[in-house]
C-alpha cells in the first residue's frame, strides 16, 4: 500500500523564531515546509514548485505581505493556493480573500488545526 504524500506548506514570516516555531508544529503534524523571510523569497519558492498552503504574515519587515498577497491572487498559477494568514494585526482582514486568519499569539494546536481546515476546505471546492 502506498503511503499518501505529505501536504506541504510554505510559512512566509520575517520572525526567524516564529518560523522555528510554526515549522515544528506542523511537521510534528506530518506536513512538509519551507519558509521564507520576505516576499522575494516567497515567490522563487512559489515558482519553484507551489505549495498546497502559504501561511503569510502581513506584517513583513520589507512591508510586502499585503503585497505578496494580492501578487498571488492576481495570477491563475497561484490564485488558487489557500492562504492562512498570521497576523498581531487588530484590523478587519474580511475584505481579504484568504482561506482562514489567526491572530497572534497563537498556539500550535490552533495552528495546527487551521492548517488542516485550510486544506480541507481547499479540497472540498469543486
Amino acid at each position: 500500500m502506498l503511503g499518501l504524500v505529505p501536504k506541504r506548506i510554505l510559512i512566509v514570516d520575517d520572525d526567524d523564531g516564529l518560523r522555528f516555531f510554526y515549522r515544528r508544529a506542523l511537521q510534528s503534524a506530518g506536513f512538509e515546509t519551507q519558509d521564507a523571510g520576505d516576499s522575494v523569497t516567497a515567490l522563487s519558492l512559489i515558482d519553484e514548485h507551489a505549495p498546497d498552503l502559504i501561511l503569510l504574515d502581513l506584517d513583513l519587515h520589507d512591508g510586502h505581505g499585503c503585497g505578496l498577497h494580492e501578487e498571488l491572487a492576481a495570477h491563475a498559477h497561484t490564485r488558487q493556493i489557500p492562504i492562512l494568514i498570521a497576523t498581531g494585526s487588530t484590523q478587519n482582514l474580511d475584505h481579504l480573500r484568504v482561506s482562514c486568519v489567526l491572530r497572534k499569539p497563537l498556539s500550535l494546536e490552533q495552528l495546527i488545526e487551521a492548517a488542516q481546515q485550510c486544506l480541507r476546505m481547499q479540497a472540498a471546492k469543486p
